[in-house]
């Protein structure tokens, strides 16, 4: 790790947020360890943190969109632009579709049939964007995230 950039980071495996520190030279990670500094693990992981290098380095990770046509038996890849056009297209509609404005003569103006679930790797800022997106812009009522933040 000598003469590398030490970034701190975050171990992307679960909700309890032990630090990392990311070795980076010459534009790629060449190693990842448990942060000393971080008040949460004292540098220490788990063993999955433990192998977070082995992820990011994997050749066999999956680095494009991959998408498989209704009754399609294969896979497809498709240019990243085209799935978030795509994913937008099938909200858009849903929303269009479902939206609840009245229920019982009250003002509901909510989306049931589009969920949210979230994973433990997001952070306070991107659940607090996905709530109030989600929420209060779309009127999305499952709001869903594993980390229970």
């Amino acid at each position: 790790i000598r003469d590398a950039a030490a970034v701190p980071s975050v171990c992307p495996y679960c909700a309890v947020g032990c630090g990392q520190t990311v070795y980076v030279k010459g534009g790629k990670i060449i190693d990842i360890e448990g942060n000393p500094e971080s008040p949460i693990n004292e540098g220490t992981l788990c063993p999955k943190g433990a192998n977070t290098f082995q992820l990011t380095v994997n050749p066999h990770r999956v680095t494009k969109v991959l998408y498989r046509a209704p009754f399609s038996e294969r896979w497809e890849e498709r240019p990243l632009h085209w799935a978030m056009d795509r994913i937008a297209e099938r909200v858009k509609e849903t929303r269009d579709q479902d939206f609840v404005e009245k229920k019982d003569g009250k003002i509901i103006n909510n989306v049931p049939t589009i969920a949210s679930l979230g994973g433990a790797t997001l952070d306070n800022e991107e659940n607090y964007l996905i709530k109030k997106l989600f929420g209060g812009g779309l009127g999305i009522v499952a709001i869903e995230n594993q980390a229970r933040i």
